[in-house]
């Protein structure tokens, strides 16, 4: 039986491994963890992949000996040789990880921060320039990319959060940044829902947060950075994230350029004290551009500018009935991880 690489072989071993190109869903089968799929280059169609490994968690414990296999079936599929291949649905798929060893999010699109602070009369402080924002959120459960944002209480003020987020394999304690950025299989998009009404009360209590930050939701397919070719480069995806709040585009953001600090920096803040271990999901945060023509990845930073501009915020967050929309399409327009397309509903 093949056993994890350990962290001593990670980084020697990796770098000319896990260029791997290729695309991965997980399907829903009844079970907590799904069943693992391989999806083709256009999101047509999919292979199961259980003559290989029947979940993802399995495959990023032994990415060096398994990624090399799911290539070979990815390559079969695209090419139109798969025997059992069929029509690839992303209603049925769950998030591609459904539940992980950790989800950390960071907030590394200083333009939000800024904005943000500045709405309510607050500086940004110096040292968020040099050390990025990350917090710690549950990890148990994810949403699919069609699930429902269940509502609890509008009062809570709903909010979606557009972004990207990628899942680590081993990252040794103390690796440098640059060299994080080769403990990432694989990348994905993200809604990390947010209740904006129930934040500052939890940061009051200088303890970060807990109920503000349900289940976030992530795209249908997760894939792998050389996938995504020339687009990720230093540790960044240069493309746009689009985000589509109740029919109405409302933002079309530009990750790469002001992604002041990039995956491979948020992992080694992760990992400066501590091992990071495979299975290890980090976000970006909200996708955020000076450029405001460009619009906005989250409700919170629209309101943030019509305080600044006007003295209060005019638009309201999510109700029940609203609808989000998040998807990021390649240069040749083909939609690269498929849509996340979630409503907010009231409790059962």
């Amino acid at each position: 039986m093949r056993h994890p690489i350990h962290c001593s072989e990670f980084l020697a071993s990796q770098r000319c491994e896990a260029r791997i190109p290729m695309k991965l869903a997980t399907y829903k089968d009844g079970s907590r963890d799904g069943q693992l799929l391989v999806v083709s280059r256009d999101l047509s169609t999919a292979h199961h992949a259980s003559a290989i490994a029947t979940r993802l968690q399995q495959v990023l414990d032994d990415w060096n000996f398994l990624s090399p296999q799911l290539q070979d079936l990815y390559e079969t599929l695209n090419n139109g040789r798969a025997r059992h291949a069929f029509a690839f649905d992303p209603q049925q798929c769950m998030a591609p990880l459904p539940r992980a060893y950790q989800w950390a999010d960071g907030s590394a699109y200083l333009n939000h921060v800024e904005l943000v602070r500045k709405a309510r009369g607050a500086e940004l402080p110096e040292s968020l320039r040099t050390d990025p924002l990350v917090y710690q959120g549950g990890s148990d459960e994810f949403l699919g990319p069609r699930d429902a944002i269940v509502c609890a209480d509008e009062a809570w003020g709903l909010d979606f959060e557009s972004e990207i987020a990628v899942i680590t394999g081993d990252v040794a304690m103390g690796t440098t940044p640059d060299a994080a950025i080769d403990g990432i299989r694989l990348l994905m998009l993200a809604n990390d829902v947010s209740l904006r009404h129930l934040i500052p009360t939890e940061l009051a209590k200088g303890f970060g947060f807990v109920q503000s930050k349900p289940a976030p939701a992530f795209s249908p397919v997760a894939v792998t950075p050389d996938e995504l070719g020339g687009a990720w480069h230093g540790g960044r995806v240069h493309l746009s994230l689009q985000s589509v709040w109740n029919g109405k585009q409302v933002g079309l953001c530009e990750a790469g350029p002001e992604m002041r600090f990039h995956f491979g920096q948020l992992i080694a803040h992760l990992c400066k004290t501590r091992n990071v271990r495979a299975g290890s999901i980090v976000g970006s945060g909200a996708v955020s551009n000076k450029d405001g023509a460009r619009g906005y990845s989250c409700i919170a930073e629209k309101r943030a500018i019509e305080t600044i501009e006007g003295g209060a915020p005019v638009t309201g967050f999510m109700e029940v009935g609203d609808t989000i929309r998040i998807e990021m399409k390649g240069k040749d327009g083909q939609s690269v991880f498929g849509a996340i397309e979630q409503a907010a509903v009231a409790p059962a």
